[in-house]
């Protein structure tokens, strides 16, 4: 790979121990990429869970945060992914105390190398959103899609030491979605029917994202007559990622590189593919559960954004959830400290429910909460986390906030 004298520095040592690790870490992922060159990047996100690191990778970045700060500091904005604990009220959860040490253990040591504990998967909707054009490192991959699809950014998926990597040199690979010729359309498609709450418009991420199954192909979607708001997108990129690892979509006429369909593709070599209401019924039908038990409601993955508190809370004034049942509302720090100011929060817990900050539902110890609380049937109006969840051990069911609450209330699926 080619680089600056400034990067030579980096891989000689010159500029610390954390660094030369670094930047040799980018070159071995570049040389697997065939990437001729690394690129600036302006802001890095991390996704680094105590769940997934574990003790071994914890010690890893307690080892680079040891090194004199001058070295250890990070170059660039860097800001992290939700993480596995909600101090306050993890030991209601049925989260542990080496949980919790584990967690703050990785919380130092990211401060100590000027990280920024954001800990959100909506940094777009609320923490310096890229512009259009602008080169990232960001490593949730509902991030990396908003930011690619509705922003008109770069970025690839970057695993945690990829995401570290570049934050400490500011640079990161030049493939995949840093280069203009792999964000073209490959995979077209015609949507035949109007999403109505925020679980269809995850469907349709959902259906597409399963269709494409590649993080190489780039669809584009016709037929969205009215535009979505920020929310939509939202779920129906991290559906998307989900179910078909896909980094990058188009919607005519409404996402930035895509005002029209030719600016994306040639039209004449890309045959559309219908996706009916009748392929959005039988998506729906795959999580249903009708008459169970609900055990658990759960709105995360992504987190709320102030809107969906706002509308979660006026579902839920004046009523009560089912003493059998848990209703989980997962957010922002930042979206929790105006929710907080706005009255927000006291009305969503006022119902006997809990608003959880800086966490995602599934990145903490989802399987060992389950058994702590006893929860088998879960709900969310997120198709995201019913793709994933059935994986720790839970009977998903998927449905709208509305109907999520009113099952909540009622104790069992309605």
């Amino acid at each position: 790979m080619k680089l600056n004298e400034e990067e030579k520095a980096m891989h000689s040592g010159e500029l610390g121990a954390p660094c030369r690790w670094a930047i040799e870490h980018m070159i071995q992922v570049g040389r697997f990429f065939d990437a001729p060159d690394l690129v600036p990047v302006t802001q890095a996100h991390i996704m680094a869970d105590t769940e997934s690191l574990g003790e071994a990778g914890v010690e890893f970045i307690e080892g680079l945060a040891a090194y004199p700060q001058h070295e250890r500091q990070v170059r660039i904005p860097m800001i992290t992914d939700p993480r596995g604990i909600d101090f306050c009220h993890y030991r209601r959860l049925g989260q542990t105390e080496q949980m919790a040490s584990l967690e703050r253990r990785t919380i130092d040591a990211f401060e100590a190398m000027g990280i920024l504990m954001t800990n959100t998967c909506i940094n777009y909707q609320t923490i310096m959103p890229p512009l259009r054009g602008e080169h990232l490192a960001f490593g949730d991959t509902g991030v990396v899609i908003y930011c690619n699809s509705v922003l008109g950014a770069c970025s690839n998926f970057e695993g945690g030491p990829s995401a570290l990597a570049a934050g400490l040199t500011g640079r990161t690979p030049r493939y995949g979605l840093h280069l203009d010729r792999n964000r073209r359309a490959t995979r077209r498609y015609r949507v035949e029917f109007e999403p109505q709450h925020l679980a269809d418009w995850g469907a349709l991420g959902g259906i597409v994202g399963a269709r494409v199954g590649s993080y190489w192909e780039v669809p584009v979607i016709e037929g969205i007559d009215s535009p979505p708001g920020s929310d939509e997108m939202k779920h129906m990129g991290a559906a998307m990622a989900s179910y078909g690892s896909v980094p990058l979509f188009h919607v005519v006429g409404v996402t930035p590189e895509a005002a029209t369909l030719d600016a994306v593709c040639d039209p004449s070599r890309l045959e559309a593919e219908s996706v009916t209401h009748s392929d959005l019924e039988k998506f729906l039908a795959r999580y249903d559960g009708k008459g169970e038990k609900v055990d658990v409601v759960v709105f995360s993955a992504p987190q709320l954004s102030l809107l969906e508190m706002q509308s979660l809370a006026e579902l839920l004034d004046g009523r009560k959830v089912h003493r059998d049942t848990s209703l989980l509302a997962v957010t922002s720090p930042v979206v929790a400290s105006d929710a907080r100011r706005l009255g927000l929060v006291e009305r969503i817990e006022a119902s006997g429910s809990l608003v959880l900050e800086g966490m995602c539902f599934y990145q903490s110890y989802a399987r060992e909460m389950a058994e702590a609380n006893g929860w088998k049937r879960l709900m969310t109006n997120s198709v995201k986390l019913v793709n994933i969840i059935g994986g720790y051990g839970y009977q998903p069911t998927l449905s709208s906030m509305e109907n999520c609450v009113a099952s909540a209330i009622a104790g069992e699926v309605l």
